[in-house]
């Protein structure tokens, strides 16, 4: 077994291996998925999500994997059991891995020794690798390559964790990298070229808004939504100036009006409802290259032919 904990720690061979799988996954087209096995996987999510939880569940139940799914506010966490009697108590119950997301940045590492692979679902404002691994996904299927490709990041890049894995392993795989928002939420640990808004959005082959993260904020933003989506957002005007085949991304959630025009979510451009495919697809691949060095039995041995 493996972790998965930040794309730093993956070779680029290992990472497009588990893009690669991500893709014939992606090609079965739902004809028929993975045969019930008896793996057992852990969701804890210690944080409100909705796309990630829920896609990882999908991915679980698709390769087969039986679940079990923690929610902090309804268990011993709330009597004071730590995060690591709590993965042991998952690893006792049979579970092979944990899937994790955690508002501490860096939580696996109170986690040393457990018996299960960890996945990370995301550690506050540290990493996001999955996350990560869908967008690179969906930039290959848009762009067949990386190298040479301008990406822009935009928004509050100090506190996101997306703004972090991608602009990170963007740059690892040779793509430009433009960052752009507000001043007080630049991040000067991320690789890449901080531009004004329209600088980058004029630029990029793809543009990648991030959500607000009043939730890690020590305090409320200085500005009211409109004032910001008028700076910072991708309005319908700015979108007029993207370079012609050139398409929008979002981690989700989007807060339409505020990071980007609430007709852009759903324009041609837009790439959002296909990143959350793309993050079951990723997120198979994920948990499978965590778990076993080889494909787990198909259900119909038709669709194993083809891959």
């Amino acid at each position: 077994m493996a972790n998965l904990l930040s794309l730093n720690d993956l070779s680029v061979t290992e990472m497009n291996t588990i893009l690669d799988r991500a893709e014939q996954i992606h090609e079965m087209n739902e004809e028929g998925w993975f045969a019930p096995n008896h793996t057992l996987v852990a969701n804890l999510f210690y944080e409100p999500s909705t796309r990630t939880r829920f896609s990882f569940e999908t991915a679980e139940k698709r390769l087969g994997y039986q679940v079990l799914n923690f929610s902090s506010k309804t268990s011993s966490a709330l009597k004071g059991e730590s995060l690591y009697d709590t993965v042991r108590t998952m690893e006792s119950l049979g579970a092979k891995a944990a899937v994790i997301r955690h508002q501490d940045v860096g939580y696996y590492r109170a986690l040393e020794g457990v018996g299960v692979s960890i996945i990370n679902a995301g550690d506050g404002a540290g990493d996001h690798p999955t996350q990560a691994l869908l967008d690179l996904l969906t930039l290959r299927q848009e762009f067949m390559m990386f190298h040479g490709l301008t990406v822009a990041i935009i928004g509050d890049l100090r506190y996101s964790r997306v703004a972090k894995s991608d602009a990170e392993i963007l740059n690892r795989l040779g793509c430009r990298v433009l960052l752009s928002g507000p001043k007080e939420w630049q991040n000067a640990s991320l690789p890449g070229t901080y531009v004004t808004v329209d600088e980058a959005i004029e630029a990029a082959d793809a543009v990648i808004m991030l959500r607000i993260q009043h939730e890690r904020h020590e305090q409320a933003m200085n500005m009211t939504k409109e004032a910001y989506h008028e700076r910072y957002g991708l309005t319908h005007e700015r979108a007029l100036r993207m370079k012609p085949e050139s398409i929008i991304m979002h981690p989700g959630p989007i807060n339409r009006g505020v990071e980007l025009d609430d007709e852009l979510v759903e324009c041609g451009r837009s790439r959002y409802f296909k990143q959350i495919k793309n993050g079951v697809y990723a997120r198979m691949a994920a948990l499978e290259w965590a778990l076993s060095a080889t494909p787990i039995q198909l259900a119909d041995e038709r669709i194993a032919e083809k891959l």
